[in-house]
């Protein structure tokens, strides 16, 4: 299989690169995650400017039409960088959502407003017994005269204090494991009944848990009446997490490359500690772990739009599991040979190593990916 990226693969992953070494310094990442939104608007508009909003937007919408790769050289970058603006959420997992449900109208609506930069749209399905099953959705959507009622809780939901509105999934049937009965529900971020409690996560970024007291929605506010909507889900979060998988490689990259050169720099007994041979094994072992999660994430994107629904979830969990253990073995180890200096938030290692561990956290964790891929065996 050739691994080689394409002339136009290569420049867009070289003008993200550069892009974010220009503009998105430490110290700016800093500014932003201490200012009112935890993003920048303005960055955000930059990103437009770009393109890059636009990257998973088909091209009848005004998008660049382009797939899994390239969204992962973009958030290889992202992860070197540490974006604190919301381009998974908003310009990965909603327009896969909005395709993958097939409902034309909205999607002529929403999806060349993504494209521009214009509208932040936020996917709403996580809830508080959620740990990865995305058929566990026990927020209700009642019928009520020509609309609905809804009524529920969702569960740290990703940057959802920046979202003009929601893709919220209800069920309007059955039990809260169903596979049937979900359905996913337009709700502007200012619906009377709706409540926002916002919060800074682990690894600095805006999270929000939603509450949805009798939220009125008129029925033209579903989304996708006659699709497979658990399955146009489990499409959409496949892409997103080998989106997700990405961003962890490019965090791992420069995790390695920070601490090289800070053993290159710190000297004990008379010597730089890249001297110590017992420090060298570490960092080879924290390269081969690297490695190993960047395989994985080119699995990841080759197999996250396969038609084989088993096949894809085997690779996903499978990339999920390893990129999950590196990311934890590189963060803990680099933490251990910067000493002290390495939890503090001076340094950028400490803010790498939070974000590897809300990753492994993130739609599914390792030891649910792994009995995941165990059940699919």
């Amino acid at each position: 299989m050739d691994f080689t990226f394409t002339d136009e693969q290569q420049l867009l992953a070289d003008t993200v690169q550069r892009f974010v070494r220009e503009h998105y310094s430490f110290e700016t990442r800093r500014e932003i995650a201490a200012s009112e939104h935890g993003w920048s608007p303005a960055l955000w508009q930059e990103l437009a400017n770009l393109g890059l909003t636009a990257l998973n937007v088909p091209q009848e919408h005004g998008g660049l039409g382009a797939g899994p790769v390239e969204t992962m050289l973009v958030m290889n970058a992202f992860g070197e960088a540490l974006l604190l603006e919301p381009y998974l959420e908003a310009a990965v997992l909603a327009p896969a959502l909005l395709q993958a449900l097939g409902d034309a109208k909205v999607a002529s609506e929403l999806l060349p407003a993504i494209a521009s930069g214009e509208r932040i749209v936020i996917v709403a399905h996580q809830e508080p017994q959620t740990r990865g099953e995305l058929n566990m959705v026990t927020t209700r959507a009642e019928k009520n005269g020509d609309g609905y009622v809804l009524q529920g809780k969702k569960s740290v939901i990703m940057h959802a204090s920046a979202a003009h509105e929601f893709l919220l999934t209800a069920r309007t049937s059955g039990k809260a494991t169903d596979a049937a009965g979900v359905r996913v529900f337009r709700v502007p971020s200012d619906a009377a009944g709706l409540t926002i409690n916002s919060y800074r996560t682990l690894d600095g970024r805006r999270a929000a848990d939603l509450e949805l007291d009798r939220v009125r929605l008129p029925s033209e506010s579903l989304i996708g009446a006659d699709s497979d909507t658990l399955a146009a889900l489990e499409t959409a979060h496949h892409i997103s997490l080998s989106a997700l998988c990405a961003e962890a490689v490019g965090i791992m990259k420069a995790v390695n490359a920070a601490t090289i050169e800070y053993t290159k720099n710190r000297k004990q007994f008379g010597q730089p500690l890249s001297r110590f041979q017992v420090l060298q094994h570490r960092m080879v072992d924290m390269f081969i772990h690297a490695e190993q999660a960047l395989s994985m994430s080119y699995l990841a994107a080759i197999k996250c739009q396969d038609p084989d629904i088993n096949e894809r979830r085997r690779a996903l969990s499978a990339a999920k599991v390893v990129i999950g253990r590196a990311g934890r073995f590189i963060g803990q180890q680099a933490i251990q040979l910067h000493g002290g200096m390495g939890m503090t938030d001076e340094l950028i290692v400490s803010h790498y190593f939070k974000r590897l561990t809300a990753i492994e956290l993130t739609w599914g964790d390792t030891d649910f990916h792994l009995q995941q891929f165990a059940g699919l065996g």
